[in-house]
């Protein structure tokens, strides 16, 4: 590991989401990609040729590749642990697309050899650092709604089956709206109100099959084999407390809902599942909404690898860190076993709140 210039990255897992990373990641003067890795090696040769990535092959050709520090681990969820875990024990940083693993003890696990061997975990959803959600973290701590109080949000729409060409596995164990959408507003809430302590929550099943609406396996039907209407109260730490709306059930579509209410008004916070967005705050004793724009990094997936880079340079933990990710993870499990249990479900797991990026945070300056 070196302790100055560029941190050299390889990015393990070339599909789909690999682009948006890669754009990013190669812009980016502090980060160095080097390799590409894929089980696909076609893919990840192609990848690397498309980014100027000099060199791709496999997990284990990444992992030994000179100057490697970090590896951005885009595979399948179901591959997140092992991959990382291969990572750690090579002496290597992890950046983990979200979630973190598929159960909370991986993560924790995963967390723990971290620690063991001196390196660093972060973790997506990194739309915590980008500039809507830290103007409105800054807004908060300079005291814009008072004392943060409580919070609402809601993501509702008919379901991805309209629209998706091979929906089926957004309607299986470990995805519904809850686990599919839910870390982008439980990770924003947990950034403003630290962790939570305990969850509760109720569910239901629109219908026991869908249809598939388009593409070429459009009018096969296929199984509903969890919730597709989730509704949660969370109580934190500190006090606040927060009720969230997850659905695949509605045929009205609205998402991006987030309003935090403090002692002296209300603010709405632009849709976590982004990197910008417009504020507005309703103040006590005022009519009308004011709006107010979004100062700071919006340059998508990727902010937090860069923001991982700069801090393991500085010996400070990511934003965006594996503890945090974690406890999200633990807290949307807490919630499937209220939905099956009935009852409040104690959180276990914390972390230490991250401070907010300074507005002059800027990702495309050489700072390492």
């Amino acid at each position: 590991m070196t302790s100055s210039g560029p941190l050299g990255v390889a990015v393990v897992g070339c599909g789909t989401i690999s682009d948006e990373y890669l754009r990013n990641l190669t812009s980016f003067p502090d980060l160095n990609v080097l390799f590409c890795a894929d089980l696909d090696l076609a893919r990840a040769k192609e990848q690397a040729a498309r980014y100027g990535v000099g060199a791709s092959g496999t997990l284990a050709q990444a992992l030994e590749y000179p100057g490697v520090e970090l590896v951005v681990n885009l595979t399948l969820p179901a591959a997140h642990a092992d991959v990382a875990a291969d990572a750690v024990a090579a002496g290597k940083h992890v950046w983990n697309e979200k979630p973190l693993t598929t159960s909370p003890d991986t993560g924790r696990a995963l967390l723990a050899q971290a620690d063991r061997a001196g390196v660093r975990v972060g973790c997506a959803p990194d739309t915590v650092l980008g500039a809507g959600l830290q103007t409105a973290r800054r807004l908060i701590g300079q005291g814009a709604i008072g004392a943060p109080q409580t919070a609402l949000t809601l993501m509702q729409s008919p379901g991805p089956e309209s629209w998706h060409p091979s929906p089926e596995f957004l309607f299986q164990p470990g995805a519904g709206p809850l686990f599919d959408l839910g870390p982008y507003y439980f990770s924003a809430l947990a950034t403003i109100f630290g962790p939570a302590s305990r969850v509760a929550a109720v569910g239901r099943r629109a219908a026991a099959t869908r249809v598939i609406g388009s593409g070429p396996k459009a009018g096969t039907e296929f199984p509903v084999e969890v919730p597709t209407h989730v509704g949660a109260l969370v109580e934190y730490e500190g006090g606040a407390a927060a009720s969230l709306l997850f659905s695949f059930d509605s045929p009205l579509p609205r998402a991006g809902f987030v309003e935090i209410t403090g002692t002296e008004g209300t603010m709405a916070v632009p849709d976590p599942n982004r990197f910008d967005g417009d504020i507005k705050i309703h103040g006590r004793g005022h009519g009308d909404w004011e709006t107010i724009g979004s100062a700071g990094a919006s340059a998508g997936r990727g902010l937090g690898v860069l923001d991982l880079a700069r801090r393991l340079r500085a010996g400070e933990p990511p934003r965006a860190s594996g503890a945090l990710a974690e406890h999200v993870l633990e807290v949307m499990v807490a919630v499937q076993a209220s939905l099956d249990g009935a009852a409040f479900e104690p959180i276990d797991s914390g972390f230490v709140s991250p401070p907010p990026l300074p507005e002059e945070w800027d990702p495309y300056a050489r700072t390492l």
